[in-house]
C-alpha cells in the first residue's frame, strides 16, 4: 500500500509539473511581427501570478533597448502589475489592427477586454533587430503605448 501511494504521488508530481510550467518561446527569426504580439498578449492573458510565466514571455520579445528601459526583469514584473497595465494580465480577449508597417517596423493598435469587461486600447510597436547576434532580424516589441480607456462592455 505504501508502495502505491509513493507511485500515485510521484505521478501526481510530475503530472502537474508538466502541466503548470509553460514553455517560453523564444524569439526567432521566422515569428512575424503580429505573432509576436499574439505570443506576448497570450502569455499575458494565461498569467499566473505566482510564476510569473506571461510576464517571462513578454520580456523575452521585448527588444533589448526596450528591457534597458523597463528592467531588470523584477522592474519589468513590477511594471506590468502596476496600475498602468495590470489590464493586460489574465485580460478576456483581445484584437490586433495593423495601423503601419515598413521593412523594419510595425504598428499595431491593440483592443483588450479586460477581466473587469472594460476595454482598453494600445499602440504596440514592434522592430526588426538588425544588429549581428542570436536576435539578429527577429521582430521584438520596442514600444506599448499607455492604455486608453474605451468604455465597459456592459
Amino acid at each position: 500500500m505504501q508502495r502505491i501511494n509513493q507511485i500515485l504521488l510521484t505521478t501526481f508530481i510530475i503530472f502537474f509539473s508538466l502541466n503548470t510550467k509553460a514553455d517560453i518561446i523564444k524569439p526567432n527569426y521566422t515569428i512575424e511581427p503580429d505573432k509576436v504580439i499574439e505570443i506576448q498578449l497570450n502569455g499575458l492573458k494565461k498569467n499566473n501570478p505566482n510564476s510569473n510565466d506571461g510576464i517571462k514571455q513578454t520580456w523575452e520579445f521585448a527588444h533589448p533597448n526596450n528591457q534597458k528601459a523597463t528592467g531588470p526583469l523584477p522592474n519589468f514584473i513590477n511594471m506590468i502589475n502596476g496600475v498602468s497595465y495590470k489590464m493586460l494580465l489574465n485580460h478576456i480577449s483581445h484584437e490586433l489592427s495593423m495601423v503601419y508597417s515598413s521593412d523594419d517596423r510595425y504598428a499595431f493598435e491593440v483592443k483588450i477586454l479586460d477581466k473587469e469587461k472594460k476595454y482598453f486600447q494600445f499602440q504596440w510597436v514592434v522592430e526588426k533587430y538588425l544588429k549581428d547576434g542570436p536576435l539578429k532580424n527577429c521582430w521584438l516589441t520596442t514600444a506599448v503605448s499607455a492604455p486608453m480607456p474605451l468604455g465597459s462592455s456592459i
